[in-house]
This record gives C-alpha cells, sequence and structure tokens, in this order.
C-alpha cells in the first residue's frame, strides 16, 4: 500500500448504520433518561469485558519461566568442583550442579539418559556400552566424546590422583569403541554398577595437560568447567584467596533445555553458628543438611521445610563373641521389642525419622519401613519381661537386675553399648538405656570421638553392642554390611552376622538380573535378619531442606547423600507466565 493510498484510508469518513436516529432520540432524552441509559451501556460493557477476560482465561494455564534467584548457604569453602576429587559438601553441591554424567537418576530415583545417546547391557550383564549424544557440549562450547569418558575413569583410577571414588571402579575396564562409544567391562555382573555412570565427566582438552602432581592444585578445580545444568558465571574470594561466593547460570544441556532458575548463588561460612545467623539475616534463602535439633534456631517463615529420608540406618549391633548375655537369642529378642523407637524419632529426631525393624532404610522399597508390632511401649514391654521369665531370668531385687543361672554361674542381663560422640548418639544412647533399665537390664555407655571408636572399638570389634550408622546407598547393597565373608576388618559386618541362607539371598540379591528379583531377595533376607535378631533396627534419619516458598516444583526422593537434592534442579522454577494451552507442547 502506498502513502497516498493509507493517508486517504485514514483520512476516510465512516457511516455508522442509523447514526442519524441513533443522536436524535438520545436528544429527546431527559437528563434522568440520559444517566440510565448511560449507565446501563457502561455496565453492559463492563460485564463483556468480564465475560472475554474470564472465558480467556479459562483456556490459559500457568507455566513457568527462567528467572529468579535462588541463594543457599553451606558450612566450609569449597576446595575441589571436581567429581573425580570432591570431598565437602561444598565440592559436591557444586559439581553435582557443573559437571553431568553419562546418566541421572530422578528424584523418584529412576535412571534416564544424560550425555548418553543409548546404553546397552549384555546379556550376561557384564559389558555396558555407551554412546555419547552428538550434541553434547561442554561449557565452553567443545563436544563431549567417548576420550573425555575414559579420561575421567582414568584419573578416578590413577593411584597418584587418589580419587575418593576409586573404590566404586575396581575390576572395571572401560575401551573406547568409536569417537562417541564406549564399553564398560565387569569381571562379574555387579547391578548396581549402573550407578557409576552419574559420575560427572571431565573435560579432557583441559585436563590432558595437568600433571598428576599438579591435579589437586589446578585452578580448574575452583573455575570448573564441566557440561551439567549449570556454569560457574562468577566467583569472589576472600582475603585469602579462597572462593567464598559463586554465582551459577542455567546452561543449555545435551537435551537442549535449560533449567528455569536464572541465577543459582552459594555462599559459604565456617561454622553452623555462622550460616544460621547468615540465613536469619536474609543474607541467604535456602539451607540443606540442618540437623533436627538446630531447626529450631531457623527463622521459617516463608519457608518450606522439605524432608526426604537417607538411605541410612542407625541400629544397636550386637557382638556376641564379645558379650555372653548377647549369646541368648530370648535377650535380644527382649530388647528388640522393649526398644522405645517412635519415642526416639520424636525427642531427638523432632519427628524427622523413620521407625524400621530391619537393615533395609525406609523409602527404599514400600515394605522397608513395615514395622513388625505396632503396638504402644508398655505392651511390648510387657511381652519382652514375659520372653525373659519363660526363658529363666528373674529379677535380683537388691541390684534390679535380671538374672539368670547358666550351670554353676549366675549371668547378670548386663552389656555396654559403645557409641561416639556427636549428640544425636549420645541422646539416642540415654533413651535406650533409660527403656532397657525398665525390662531389668544394666546397660552401660561408653562414648569416644569419631576416629577413636573407628580405630580402636569398630576395626577389632572390641564392644558388646554398637550404636552406629550406616550409608546403605541408593544402590541398596547391602552385602558388604551383613554377608559372612565381611565380617572382618576391613569388612563392614560388624555384627559379625552368619547365616548361610542369608549370605544365598545376598548374592543373589547382588548379582540379579531385574529390580523384582533384587527386591524378592532382598526381602528373603529381611526375614533372616528378623528371626536371628543381630542387631535392633532404629531408624532411618530424613534429610532437612530449608527452601523459601517461592520456589516451586522442588520434589525430593530418598537421597543418597544430600546433593541429589538436585536431581530435579532443572524443573525447578520461580517466575511464571500464562499462555493459552493451544500453545503448549
Amino acid at each position: 500500500m502506498t502513502i497516498k493510498a493509507l493517508r486517504a484510508l485514514l483520512l476516510r469518513r465512516f457511516n455508522i448504520p442509523k447514526e442519524r436516529a441513533v443522536k436524535r432520540t438520545l436528544r429527546s432524552f431527559t437528563m434522568a433518561e440520559k444517566t440510565v441509559f448511560y449507565f446501563c451501556a457502561a455496565l453492559f460493557l463492563f460485564s463483556g469485558f468480564i465475560l472475554i477476560w474470564k472465558a480467556s482465561d479459562a483456556f490459559m494455564v500457568e507455566v513457568p519461566i527462567q528467572g529468579g534467584t535462588l541463594s543457599e548457604g553451606v558450612v566450609g569453602n569449597p576446595r575441589f568442583i571436581n567429581p573425580v576429587l570432591a570431598l565437602s559438601e561444598a565440592d559436591k553441591n557444586l559439581s553435582s550442579l557443573i559437571y553431568s554424567g553419562l546418566i541421572r537418576l530422578t528424584p523418584d530415583g529412576s535412571v534416564e539418559n544424560d550425555l548418553a545417546e543409548s546404553l546397552a547391557i549384555s546379556e550376561n550383564r557384564l559389558i555396558y556400552t555407551v554412546a555419547v549424544k552428538p550434541g553434547a557440549r561442554f561449557h565452553d562450547g567443545t563436544a563431549v566424546t567417548a576420550d573425555d569418558v575414559i579420561f575421567t575413569i582414568q584419573k578416578i583410577v590413577d593411584p597418584g590422583i587418589k580419587s575418593p571414588k576409586r573404590g566404586n571402579w575396581d575390576a572395571v575396564s572401560v575401551e573406547k569403541v568409536d569417537e562417541s562409544t564406549v564399553a564398560f567391562k565387569l569381571k562379574k555382573p555387579y547391578a548396581p554398577f549402573i550407578y557409576n555412570l552419574t559420575i560427572g565427566i571431565l573435560p579432557k582438552n583441559i585436563w590432558k595437560n595437568v600433571s598428576d602432581d599438579e591435579f589437586s592444585f589446578s585452578q580448574f578445580n575452583t573455575l570448573p568447567i564441566g557440561s551439567g545444568p549449570y556454569e560457574v558465571e562468577r566467583v569472589e574470594r576472600n582475603s585469602g584467596g579462597i572462593p567464598d561466593y559463586y554465582q551459577l547460570v542455567p546452561f543449555k544441556d545435551a537435551s537442549g533445555k535449560e533449567a528455569y532458575i536464572k541465577n543459582m548463588i552459594f555462599r559459604f561460612y565456617p561454622s553452623e553458628e555462622a550460616l544460621i545467623n547468615a540465613y536469619n539475616d536474609r543474607e541467604i534463602d535456602a539451607v540443606g543438611g540442618i540437623s533436627p535439633e538446630r531447626i529450631a534456631d531457623f527463622d521459617t517463615r516463608g519457608v518450606s521445610i522439605i524432608h526426604s529420608p537417607l538411605p541410612r540406618i542407625f541400629a544397636v549391633f550386637f557382638n556376641q563373641s564379645h558379650s555372653k548375655v548377647l549369646l541368648n537369642k530370648e535377650v535380644r529378642q527382649a530388647l528388640e521389642l522393649s526398644t522405645p523407637k517412635e519415642e526416639i524419632i520424636a525427642k531427638v529426631l523432632k519427628g524427622y525419622g523413620a521407625a524400621i525393624d530391619g537393615p533395609m532404610p525406609a523409602g527404599i522399597y514400600s515394605w522397608s519401613a513395615d514395622r513388625k508390632n505396632d503396638s504402644d511401649f508398655e505392651e511390648r514391654l510387657t511381652q519382652a519381661k514375659e520372653i525373659l521369665a519363660k526363658a529363666g531370668w528373674k529379677l535380683n531385687e537388691q541390684t534390679g537386675v535380671l538374672e539368670k543361672k547358666s550351670g554353676s554361674a549366675t549371668i547378670p542381663l548386663s552389656f555396654s553399648i559403645s557409641t561416639g560422640d556427636a549428640p544425636e548418639l549420645r541422646q539416642v544412647a540415654d533413651e535406650l538405656v533409660a527403656a532397657w533399665r525398665k525390662l531389668g537390664a544394666q546397660v552401660l555407655v561408653s562414648v569416644s570421638e569419631t576416629g577413636d571408636l573407628n580405630q580402636n572399638v569398630i576395626r577389632p570389634r572390641q564392644f558388646d553392642a554398637l550404636l552406629f550408622g550406616e550409608v546403605v546407598g541408593r544402590d541398596a547393597d547391602l552385602y558388604p554390611f551383613w554377608h559372612s565373608s565381611q565380617r572382618n576388618d576391613p569388612g563392614l559386618n560388624i555384627a559379625l552376622y552368619a547365616n548361610a541362607r542369608a549370605d544365598k539371598f545376598l548374592e543373589e540379591a547382588r548379582s540379579g538380573k531385574d529390580e523384582e528379583t533384587i527386591e524378592k531377595n532382598y526381602r528373603a533376607f529381611q526375614g533372616e535378619i528378623a528371626s536371628d535378631v543381630p542387631a535392633v533396627f532404629l531408624y532411618t534419619p530424613s534429610f532437612l531442606y530449608l527452601v523459601p516458598e517461592k520456589v516451586k516444583a522442588v520434589a525430593l526422593g530418598p537421597l543418597s547423600v544430600s546433593q541429589d537434592r538436585f536431581l530435579g534442579i532443572r524443573d525447578w522454577y520461580i517466575e511464571t507466565d500464562k499462555v493459552w494451552k493451544i500453545f503448549l507442547d
């Protein structure tokens, strides 16, 4: 259209049909009639606008958009933001966001491809072949290849690097199939191996010129480049040159998706007290891994307290070879019955935990938190006393302790509990002593510093009973903790448990070809444990995460480690917009 034609169109006068008749009618109205007419006309227009707006809103949905900032505080400064070396919580938190593995876990525990385009497992479950996605890139723009994968694994197993992940890769070899494909070869089937493939991949082009001696001192440990959902935008350091502030921004991953939260801020503090003060002063707005006894110190207004079971258990493990009284099965059964698990969770964990009756953490399987006896404490205490009385245990009125004749000797129901000096463990021990005293048992508590407990009590198995926690992990491999071959140090079978049927179930679970087989064997194994009572299982603790209510879609499934809270980070959002449903994918 020419400028002349456009000008003519704009200057053209348009006639409204019956315009003169309408004007003549309006001029004939009285003032009152005009007022009523204009009021009704305005009401009609307003009502029409509301109806149109309502109709439009009915067809619109709220969707997340990129934007907003989440600021989190962590105790301790990062040193190794590197999946091969990460040690501290700060290291692991940042590594989980900046690096990505061949596969990743979802909050519900399922496995999906990350850098991997495909994953094939051989029929004998000894070879895992992985092809890297063609579009996979590191933050510096270079492509992720098979060489990067192999380089990362080589660094993990290199004894000169001293990677804490090295044990996970024993008896595993990795070979290059082509430029984008690698094959991992195992000597024997091991179902949990697939979780090894979540390890973050290092860019070989950056690290290849760093020697083993320089590896832990490289600047790329604090200025990391990975391929994860976030990349480093800004770093601030304190007067000593140590990073105390990181700003991360979204990176478009191999799937072409970017995280919604535009800025992830991490600040680091020297102590839990400093962290709490910073939180209450609104310097940060999220904190993870809070101990239940400190939750009351946080200002939780406008905050969601999200909790999720950790794949850990706490229990009292019996050393029957060290304590004669604990050789008696009826004693172990009575102690188990008279343990106030719910009271311990309420008083010590402030309700953030789940009572368990077996070695499988709550949250791993639907049945792992099922209770054998849901009677109240007084009923269970009565049952426990009856079991002991039937077995010949009688109360010594002078000492208040149960005794039993054994040949020419008299055995008192007395033993000691060894435990660490953590406040939580000491409180749990006190609760156990008080409850078992009501049963007629004399229980002494021996508290040791963590290092001393491990070196002088656990490793040589010098204890009657041990109040301790075990990190089972997301793969729920119970073999290291309960197989008879693991009874002696460095094995982790601290109850010195030996049962041929139980060993068979553990072996078959470890090499199981599918989840159904694995679960079936673990359930059968738990039945053997319930019958033998080698320990009193207490609880699975919960991970506590304080996060502002403005952050949506924060879903935490069972966590293996604290940084697993970020498994669903790509779906978290703060900002939203409304669009018509027809425009959604």
